[in-house]
């Protein structure tokens, strides 16, 4: 039985390090390109020194002649949490409205989820593969906002309305806007130590059977 109070609340789930295991597209600069460089330029943008889009733009920079059939091979085998199918079910059942709105890109996460027969709706930027080379698109990116390419907070705030409760679920640096703009949130890893260092209020989880139960 569908009680009514549940369609009052949507759920904004991250994708990269929430829903996978490991984050895809920052793998991805440092398995193909400069390893210490791409770390370097992920350490400035946590400490606050780039903006997203500075970041991603850097981090294509220490890519030398990428190969789209490797490159796409290596992000096919990222494996998901365990129990997100199940947790999206459960959503369904309930007619929980849920999106996923990430800060990695496309072609990735339309291939994950053709992997695990998985439809859901998503937000991203996109990576592309253009005569031999690569090129950054930022189809929801907002000038004021340096957490993530893709506006989080913007599609979070779109989104929902005043009368319906909104449920964020993350795990890293780009989700903090987002999940500022949500009533509750569940958070991890980064998210988890901005919440702790901020003292905001969220509930901790590992996987999505205790965002779930």
């Amino acid at each position: 039985m569908i009680t009514d109070h549940l369609s009052l609340f949507k759920v904004f789930i991250d994708f990269d390090g929430t829903i996978t295991k490991k984050d895809v597209g920052a793998n991805i600069f440092i398995e193909f390109g400069d390893r210490d460089k791409a770390y370097e330029i992920i350490y400035g943008f946590r400490d606050g020194k780039l903006t997203a889009t500075q970041t991603w733009d850097e981090l294509l920079k220490t890519l030398k002649d990428p190969d789209e059939a490797v490159i796409r091979e290596y992000v096919s085998g990222f494996e998901i949490d365990d129990h997100f199918k199940d947790f999206l079910k459960f959503l369904r059942e309930r007619e929980i409205e849920y999106y996923v709105i990430s800060d990695g890109f496309r072609f990735y996460i339309e291939s994950i989820f053709q992997r695990e027969g998985i439809e859901a709706p998503f937000f991203s930027n996109d990576l592309k593969f253009v005569d031999g080379g690569l090129e950054l698109v930022y189809p929801y990116t907002d000038e004021h906002c340096t957490k993530c390419a893709n506006c989080k907070r913007n599609h979070v705030v779109s989104l929902s309305g005043d009368h319906e409760y909104s449920i964020f679920i993350g795990n890293g640096n780009s989700d903090v806007c987002a999940a500022l703009h949500c009533d509750y949130i569940f958070a991890k890893d980064s998210l988890l130590k901005y919440c702790e260092l901020n003292r905001v209020s969220y509930y901790p989880y590992r996987d999505f059977r205790e965002v779930q139960a």
